[in-house]
């Protein structure tokens, strides 16, 4: 017979009754996610700005990119046991109170440092809000209902990035980069009043936090040294040529020494800030690998298109987000339609459904080419982000069957930790893909330019007469002639490497198709406690 404390989603104690509608704490806490997850993409767009005003080169400035995200991916994965520690709501508070100030500081930065430490602590802020959000909403609704909770957390946390880019073009270029960090104040503040009045924690939690937890001090130290030097290494492996970098070479050590360490300690240890022990659940295992996937795939896609909207097509930031906006008009339609569906039908049809219809876009993004019209842009968006839901909730969803609910924080922590993470791995990842692939289109596209290719006799000649027209000398003529046709080649060459890019991720996606069936179904037993939790 299995122990009290294997029960999955136990009652809490009787006559224990959410104070508020359910639905009033989803939009009381998705609030501060969403704001978080915006700022981050806002950030984005505005380096250049940011430069340009402290004084600082265009390399120096990623720094303020750069110290968010490994200070984020540090506190992600102890988040859940920090939550156990300090108590759900207590947690959550002290991120967004963190988050808000720090983001007035940014604000009111006068100096490159000054801004990369304020942003240090804004990503501590910020590193715990997804992952209390979901164990919030995991607790506050049934199994029947969290398809449809998840769906809001999944408008936060998806639709937030896309309409980061236009958001954050038009505040710097009508106002200044001081006000994307400003805007996080009075949001801030009105999820603060409102998660006091509304928010609190199961009696479960309660308890917990009664008794008095241990501190595993050396884990706390191996996830700060392992996974700040990992986000360091995929953050500037490209910008520094990966291995071929001593920094990078000592840093990859290093981070691997240190995640292999923590990885044996969590597993012995009593009192884990990462219960490792939750992957033998066959559920959970096969989610966070998704999650992961996801995040690749999610955020290597996003980031790709701008990319190639702004390098090749000489869009502004704001141009490329309005070409992204659509996507998140369609994600935020698509997100309450898979919710139904993952509550009505057998959640892993619908992951498989989602893996096939996002592999289809990726595919579909492949006939990309430098003359595309922005209407065919936003079709390849579209379509790009239609299945994506349809993988999200019912992933969210499945995460937590088999598991006991005094473990909900550390599944919400591993889950968002292993999606950022593969978020991180997929764009670093990505970015090396797409160098390689354009000097090696380049080079192929290079054999074809010699004077016995006539098409390439007739170009030249063409570009050299008309040079002339405009007055340049015959010797002056023919140089520009060259070099006009050399930039043609390197356009042409990383427009293929960018589709290339596409079908690689596409296939890789194609690949997940079947393995949602790996994982099981709620039992109407489950279903039922879960019910009756609620």
């Amino acid at each position: 017979m299995a122990q009290t404390n294997e029960i999955t989603n136990p009652a809490p104690d009787a006559g224990e009754r959410p104070p508020f509608n359910p639905w009033i704490i989803a939009m009381t806490v998705t609030l501060a996610t969403f704001m978080e997850v915006l700022d981050s993409s806002i950030a984005n767009v505005a380096l250049p700005h940011i430069a340009g005003t402290l004084g600082a080169s265009s390399q120096e400035s990623t720094w303020v990119i750069t110290s968010y995200l490994v200070s984020s991916a540090i506190v992600l994965p102890m988040s859940g046991w920090l939550s156990n520690l300090m108590g759900r709501k207590r947690f959550y508070m002290t991120c967004v109170a963190i988050f808000t100030i720090s983001s007035f500081l940014c604000g009111l930065a006068p100096s490159l440092p000054m801004l990369v430490i304020c942003r240090i602590l804004q990503g501590a802020g910020g590193g715990g809000l997804q992952v209390s959000e979901q164990a919030i909403l995991a607790d506050t609704f049934s199994a029947a209902q969290r398809g449809m909770a998840f769906a809001m957390y999944g408008v936060a946390i998806l639709v937030a990035p896309a309409i980061g880019p236009t958001l954050g073009g038009w505040i710097t270029d009508n106002y200044s980069w001081h006000w994307i960090f400003f805007i996080n104040v009075p949001i801030g503040i009105l999820s603060l009043m409102l998660t006091q009045r509304i928010v609190r924690d199961p009696a479960y939690l309660r308890n917990m936090r009664r008794s008095n937890m241990p501190v595993d001090y050396i884990g706390i130290g191996l996830i700060v040294v392992g996974v700040g030097f990992l986000q360091y290494v995929l953050d500037k492996g490209q910008e520094k040529n990966w291995f071929d970098s001593d920094a990078i070479l000592i840093s990859f050590i290093i981070a691997i020494v240190a995640l292999l360490m923590l990885v044996a300690r969590e597993l012995t240890h009593e009192n884990p800030i990462m219960d490792l022990r939750l992957l033998k659940k066959r559920n959970f295992a096969t989610a966070v690998t998704f999650s992961f996937v996801l995040g690749m795939v999610l955020n290597g896609s996003t980031i790709l298109l701008p990319l190639f909207l702004q390098n090749d097509l000489g869009y502004t930031a704001q141009q490329a987000g309005m070409a992204l906006s659509p996507g998140a008009i369609t994600l935020a339609f698509m997100m309450p339609i898979a919710g139904i569906l993952a509550s009505k039908f057998d959640p892993r049809v619908i992951i498989a459904a989602g893996f096939a219809l996002t592999s289809f876009g990726l595919f579909h993004v492949t006939s990309i080419h430098y003359g595309v019209s922005f209407s065919t842009i936003v079709t390849y968006r579209i379509i790009q982000v239609i299945g994506i839901p349809l993988i999200f909730i019912p992933i969210s969803t499945l995460n937590y069957v088999g598991v006991p609910r005094n473990k909900f924080n550390q599944v919400s922590g591993i889950s968002n930790f292993l999606r950022n993470l593969g978020g991180a791995t997929g764009v670093s990842l990505l970015n090396n893909f797409i160098s390689n692939q354009a000097q090696i289109h380049r080079s192929t596209l290079t054999t074809h330019t010699n004077h016995a290719n006539p098409f390439f006799e007739r170009q030249i000649q063409g570009m050299t007469q008309s040079f002339i027209g405009m007055g340049a000398s015959p010797n002056d003529a023919s140089h520009h002639a060259l070099a006009r046709l050399s930039a043609q080649v390197d356009l042409q060459a990383s427009v293929l490497s960018f589709a290339n890019s596409f079908w690689m991720l596409g296939l890789i996606v194609v690949f997940l198709i079947p393995l949602p069936f790996l994982m099981r179904r709620p039992s109407a037993e489950e279903a039922k406690a879960t019910a009756a939790a609620h």
